[in-house]
């Protein structure tokens, strides 16, 4: 398929650069083969009690930094762990760095570069290990909030807060899983009076999921992978709730890119951990997944691919056209959207 047939014109000023105040104050699209304008506080009136909601329970760490090579600036923002403190990172300036080269962030946070790769990619291995990182990262290191949300360097304090699920659990991740940003302890509460049941499960976002694709076809295009993570005691929730009538709602694209990789043909959840790179574009035959929350995506993207294979191509471009002229919020702070999968 071509990538140009994802296109859409946005207004820029319906890109939000602040979350809806309360959280569960966004509004929601309910797209099915009609559209119908909500609050995502209706959510569990939207849903049937026996229904599973399946969250991405990742933890965005503060995961870009400034530091000195020498006299010189160098910003960096790990995308990808290699292991305990080894990361993979974009830096800004990568052909000035050779590797050997150190980088100190602070007299007692620093790195040294132990490889390059095209594009700016440079493997960072820090001093001490995985708790040590940590605590710079927390101390010293600033929220990864994509391109399209302007701040000046080091962001808002309140994007530490803002930029995280209510649930956020395992340290990993260095995007948000955004459709997980609507809920507040309230929305919860509602879900769990309604009788809708939760599952969580883990999927490292990476900054890939904001890297443009650069190809004119679909086919041509190598998607990232994520590590993530599924239970066994996970699967069988979510199998029994779907062998006894409930809809499997996935929270997000992270959550759903995960389920549909530990799913097997028969649509039978299996525990999994390791990375997954699955492609989702129409045509798609899904295996398990039956309903989405999601945000609003960029143009051309693979999100908005992945949701027109669930929703349909049209379906979706059609809910798209309606948003916008109603003025919806979009991106990583914008409003939420719950897609029926096409038949």
């Amino acid at each position: 398929m071509k990538v140009s047939d994802f296109d859409f014109e946005l207004p820029q000023e319906l890109i939000a650069q602040v979350p809806a105040e309360p959280r569960d104050s966004s509004r929601l699209l309910h797209i099915t083969d009609k559209l119908f304008d909500h609050g995502i506080k209706d959510l569990p009136d939207l849903l049937n009690p026996g229904d599973i909601l399946v969250f991405n329970n990742t933890k965005v760490i503060p995961s870009r930094l400034t530091g000195r090579r020498g006299e010189a600036t160098v910003e960096v923002t790990l995308h990808k762990q290699q292991n305990s403190a080894t990361w993979w990172a974009f830096a800004k300036g990568a052909k000035r760095l050779n590797s050997g080269d150190k980088i100190i962030f602070a007299d007692d946070f620093i790195c040294t570069i132990s490889e390059k790769r095209d594009g700016g990619e440079v493997l960072l291995v820090f001093e001490g290990g995985m708790e040590e990182l940590m605590a710079g990262l927390n101390k010293y290191g600033y929220m990864p909030l994509p391109p399209y949300i302007k701040r000046k360097k080091g962001g808002l304090p309140q994007d530490r807060y803002n930029y995280q699920t209510l649930y956020a659990e395992r340290d990993g991740a260095v995007a948000a899983p955004t459709a997980g940003l609507h809920f507040t302890e309230e929305l919860m509460a509602a879900l769990d009076q309604r009788g809708v049941q939760k599952a969580y499960v883990t999927l490292h976002v990476g900054a890939g999921t904001f890297l443009p694709i650069k190809v004119a076809d679909t086919d041509d295009h190598v998607m990232h992978a994520e590590w993530g993570e599924l239970d066994a005691a996970t699967a069988r929730v979510i199998n029994q709730a779907r062998a006894t009538g409930g809809k499997v709602i996935s929270v997000g694209s992270t959550s759903l890119r995960l389920l549909e990789t530990a799913a097997d043909e028969k649509g039978i959840l299996q525990a999994f951990s390791g990375e997954t790179a699955i492609f989702i574009t129409p045509g798609y035959k899904f295996k398990i997944t039956d309903k989405m929350v999601t945000n609003f995506h960029l143009p051309k993207s693979t999100l908005f691919m992945l949701i027109a294979a669930l929703g349909g191509r049209e379906r979706i471009k059609a809910a798209y056209a309606h948003a916008i002229s109603e003025r919806y919020r979009f991106f990583s702070y914008g409003d939420a959207s719950l897609i029926e999968k096409s038949i």
